[in-house]
């Protein structure tokens, strides 16, 4: 027989830990070892009643002290009167600290054991940058299990019901003795279901799952990130006897042309002349959602195409002053993207692009080279002779 390992070592804290300390301790242990989380594992269900033991002396004062003077035989007497600390089966544990596992699982069947969860399910939604600006409601189409339609989830053949296992008093498992300990496994009979179906739903096949395809209206918030992901609680699969896993909505933001996006800021890219940079001017600039009161409006502006042309969509009158330089940003505060968070909305930064024209008229050419002139700026000669007169032509 082996040595039973000291309490507070099994717990994990030190002999002057408060009561707080234990009860955390043991909800880690009892979460990491519960027998729904680990079926069929003799080994964690040995751990998790090892643990429940260890908090069932601890958690109690007199208890406690007893077993700080005496050790495991100080313990012995405990709730009740005489007999040592320990639980003859699962069902003891569970009702012994229902409270604890209300708390971890969320109470459910069996005193204090965890209702078991649907399959959580995935699907996928694709928007705009402009539905990710300004929120938007999609549709989706999930399929997902539910509980038979025919025999409401019973799996048996409408008219009839399941039976209480005889073998295991519908509790699922068998309780086998060996020495002084009792161990618990899986009822051979009803194979850990608790009951036994006579007559199967001829629908479901007795399993008491059926398959349902929903089309549900899902609300994506402004501002969200290529990436982000939607939860739905209670959206996914929902077997019979367990309460319905989650939808999980994974959300693509298409990549819009004018824009390139960092968080909630957007980038854009405008060019512009000599004289425009020298000189400063006002021009238009590409923006996501218009501002009807102060923007120019394109007539595409409510509902631009997923391919958006060049120039298509709001745009909004900016400053460039004069002496902006190549590469210079210009920042338009408040017209990027929505935080999630809602702290505010991002700006649009304007990275400013000088061209310098391929080709110049005879006038132009004559203006420049007097600027140049006048501001003593060394430049190439004019090009005469069979050169010239095929530029003029």
């Amino acid at each position: 027989m082996s040595e039973k390992r000291d309490y507070y070592e099994v717990l994990g804290v030190a002999r002057d830990c408060d009561g707080a300390e234990l009860k955390m301790a043991y909800r880690r242990l009892a979460m990491q070892h519960h027998p729904d989380r680990n079926p069929d594992d003799r080994e964690a269900e040995s751990r998790f009643k090892e643990a429940s033991e260890a908090y069932q002396v601890l958690s109690d004062a007199e208890r406690r002290s007893r077993y700080d003077r005496f050790g495991h035989e100080g313990a012995q007497g405990g709730v009740g009167g005489g007999g040592a600390p320990g639980f003859s089966d699962m069902g003891d544990v569970f009702s012994a600290f229902s409270d604890i596992f209300g708390d971890m699982f969320g109470g459910g069947r069996g005193g204090g054991r965890a209702q078991a969860r649907g399959a959580d399910i995935e699907t996928h939604l694709s928007i705009t940058l402009m539905e990710a600006a300004a929120g938007v409601t999609k549709e989706v189409k999930v399929r997902r299990r539910e509980p038979c339609a025919t025999c409401s989830g019973s799996g048996a053949a409408p008219g009839t019901a399941p039976e209480t296992c005889r073998h295991c008093g519908g509790r699922g498992q068998v309780m086998h003795a060996q020495g002084f300990l009792r161990i618990a496994t899986t009822c051979p009979i009803c194979r850990g279901e608790g009951k036994i179906i006579r007559k199967r739903c001829s629908t479901c096949d007795g399993t008491g799952v059926g398959h349902k395809e929903e089309t549900l209206q899902v609300g994506v918030p402004a501002g969200v990130e290529d990436g982000a992901t939607l939860r739905l609680v209670g959206r996914g699969e929902a077997p019979p006897g367990a309460r319905a896993g989650n939808l999980y909505v994974a959300l693509h933001v298409e990549a819009d042309p004018r824009f390139e996006r960092d968080g909630a800021d957007l980038h854009t890219q405008i060019s512009i002349s000599f004289p425009q940079a020298a000189l400063g001017d006002r021009v238009m600039v590409p923006v996501l959602v218009a501002d009807p009161a102060t923007d120019q409006l394109d007539p595409a502006a409510g509902a631009p195409p997923r391919d958006l042309a060049p120039g298509a969509g709001p745009e909004a009158e900016i400053e460039i002053p004069a002496g902006t330089q190549p590469g210079d940003l210009v920042i338009v505060r408040g017209r990027g993207l929505p935080r999630v968070d809602g702290r505010g909305t991002g700006n649009l930064v304007v990275h400013v692009k000088m061209v310098v024209p391929a080709t110049l008229s005879p006038e132009e050419e004559e203006h420049l080279r007097a600027y140049a002139a006048a501001g003593g700026q060394r430049v190439n000669p004019e090009r005469g002779g069979f050169f010239k007169r095929k530029k003029k032509k």
